[in-house]
């Protein structure tokens, strides 16, 4: 069986994000999706959870580029000030991430899936706050962001350190009684993921689960005026999700569409 998990990061970044997600999920082939409580517009995202039961949540967990939910105050604005700040012990990374979690459950939304924001959670003090969480909150779902073999990532620094903590990042979280999917793919595509790519990785699905990450939305203001390098791909992406001919490669292959609320309950 091959099925597949469409996950969006990113809800509560900015609305026009959300409305994305939003309609990704109604209209295309995006299954789930993870919040961000720290985002400029986590309550409207909330709002639009509530009135999409049918979309997964889990908690994009975030130390950088978003605000504190514990303080309110703006969080690192980039990778570099976050390896400082944590180096420094100015951030109390558990007490953090685990605030973001319960301001959701306070919300309403019971998150089913954890990731972070940049892959934060390669980083190992991170690793051991989200295997933490893991036990503590009994979120057994966390994605491994590498991508499955066959699949090319972009060269440089980052690609290289999220391989260099691959293998601690699945040793705590498998002491911690965390699950992930069988595969991983988008890391590669962020930015890039057009119809043309999705309906290529739909063709190169391997047998199990495979989660693809995804960054949808609607380019408008908001989301132009916020802190991102991704605008105009969100659109694109959005087009992708959406579109009948990767429906159809789907239907052709025999995929299956899954979320991290089937999964936990066949757990």
């Amino acid at each position: 069986m091959i099925r597949l998990i469409v996950n969006a990061d990113d809800f509560g970044w900015t609305r026009d994000v959300n409305d994305g997600i939003v309609y990704a999920h109604r209209s295309g082939i995006l299954t789930a999706a993870t919040m961000m409580a720290g985002g400029t517009e986590f309550e409207h995202a909330v709002k639009l959870a509530r009135e999409t039961p049918s979309l997964d949540i889990g908690c994009h967990l975030t130390l950088l580029q978003t605000a504190s939910a514990l303080t309110g105050r703006p969080l690192p604005r980039d990778l570099p000030r976050l390896l400082r700040a944590i180096a420094l012990r100015e951030i109390d990374i558990y007490s953090e991430l685990s605030a973001q979690v319960r301001k959701m459950i306070a919300a309403g939304i019971l998150p089913t899936h954890l990731d972070a924001h940049k892959h934060t959670h390669i980083l190992p003090p991170v690793a051991s706050a989200v295997a933490r969480m893991v036990r503590e909150f009994g979120i057994r779902w966390v994605r491994k962001p590498f991508d499955f073999g066959g699949l090319a990532g972009p060269a440089g620094w980052s690609t290289r350190l999220m391989q260099t903590q691959r293998g601690g990042l699945q040793r705590k979280l498998r002491e911690a009684g965390a699950v992930t999917t069988d595969h991983f793919a988008g890391f590669a595509l962020t930015g890039y993921l057009d119809e043309a790519r999705l309906l290529e990785l739909v063709g190169k699905l391997p047998e199990g689960t495979t989660e693809l990450m995804c960054h949808p939305g609607f380019c408008r203001e908001q989301l132009r005026a916020s802190p991102t390098r991704l605008m105009e791909s969100r659109e694109i992406e959005l087009r992708a999700l959406t579109s009948a001919r990767v429906r159809s490669a789907l239907d052709t292959r025999g995929v299956q569409l899954a979320n991290y609320v089937e999964l936990t309950a066949a757990l």
